[in-house]
């Protein structure tokens, strides 16, 4: 199993900046794609971004242009740099991580972080 913890969650302004990080633990396994996720009350989480474990990146729209993911493969960490925040960003950030075992093609999984709380002040 692969163990995800977040940081850099907290309050912004309209029009600021935030930084989130996901560390993955669980070294003996191979992390492939790695993303974000939200979920703002009362709706289901969404596909922020992800990134591939070769640097290919997917964005959702209503973040394309403001949000850039990034990782760091030989720390298992990945980063969601936020700019030009909006009140609508507000929510529970997640971090995602799709791994396999290097030796056993058959043992794959994904893995969910606790979330991290964004709060967008207007």
């Amino acid at each position: 199993q692969v163990q995800l913890v977040e940081s850099g969650g907290g309050l912004a302004q309209s029009g600021g900046s935030l930084r989130l990080s996901c560390a993955a633990s669980g070294t003996i396994f191979s992390i492939t794609t790695m993303g974000w996720y939200r979920q703002a009350p009362g709706k289901q989480r969404e596909l922020v971004a992800t990134i591939a474990s070769g640097g290919s990146t997917n964005y959702a729209d209503s973040v394309k242009g403001r949000f850039t993911i990034s990782r760091d493969n030989a720390k298992n960490t990945v980063y969601l740099q936020m700019n030009s925040l909006r009140p609508e960003d507000t929510a529970v950030y997640y971090c995602n991580a799709a791994w396999r075992h290097p030796m056993i093609a058959a043992l794959t999984g994904t893995s969910w972080g606790p979330g991290t709380q964004v709060t967008v002040s207007s």
